[in-house]
């Protein structure tokens, strides 16, 4: 899954005479939600973000069984997080039909345990990473409110702008996790 901004979007006043159909029910945001509440679904949807890939090679990267994978291609493709390619013809005349990621995680508003499952799939994904690829930082600061929004505002934006590029021809693929929390550990004692 792509990085999701921290802020749902600002909200509309309902015009109780017009539905606004650009917002979606409630239940396709639980029914959405509920799709991508899975470490192997974030996984699929990050494989196939730039690359086309079909059930059997999602399987043979996740070293797992293709009728499994089956379930959770289809339950993405359902919600429209995934969407076939045209279908094409395997090395022994099989039909394949490849998958490729809409982008439609990253316009998904925040639902409960999103952050943790967002850092169990990211934490898999380290696991399997090249150690000498893993640059990270760890940082504490203290922030106004003010200071706070600036840079949730600058940190969406690049986001954004990193998630709107085209992939480059022959870059090599990244995964980037942002966290941001308050320092507990820092806070005063009740």
């Amino acid at each position: 899954m792509a990085a999701i901004p921290h802020r749902d979007p600002e909200p509309v006043a309902p015009d109780a005479a017009a539905p606004d159909a650009t917002e979606p029910a409630a239940a396709d945001l639980d029914a959405d939600a509920r799709a991508l509440a899975s470490t192997v679904r974030l996984r699929i949807l990050r494989m196939c973000l730039d690359e086309p890939l079909t059930n059997r090679e999602i399987a043979d990267r996740l070293g797992r069984n293709p009728a499994t994978v089956l379930h959770h291609v289809r339950t993405l493709a359902d919600r429209g997080f995934l969407a076939a390619d045209p279908v094409r013809r395997g090395a022994r005349g099989s039909r394949e039909v490849p998958y490729r990621a809409t982008g439609k995680s990253w316009r998904m508003p925040d639902f409960p345990g999103k952050s943790q499952l967002m850092l169990s799939t990211f934490l898999e994904e380290i696991g399997e990473a090249d150690p000498e690829s893993v640059r990270m930082t760890r940082l504490g600061v203290r922030l106004s409110p003010g200071e706070h929004d600036e840079l949730m505002d600058r940190v969406d934006a690049f986001f954004a702008e990193l998630a709107g590029r085209p992939p480059t021809p022959g870059g090599r693929p990244y995964s980037i996790l942002f966290a941001l929390h308050e320092d507990a550990g820092r806070l005063p004692r009740r």
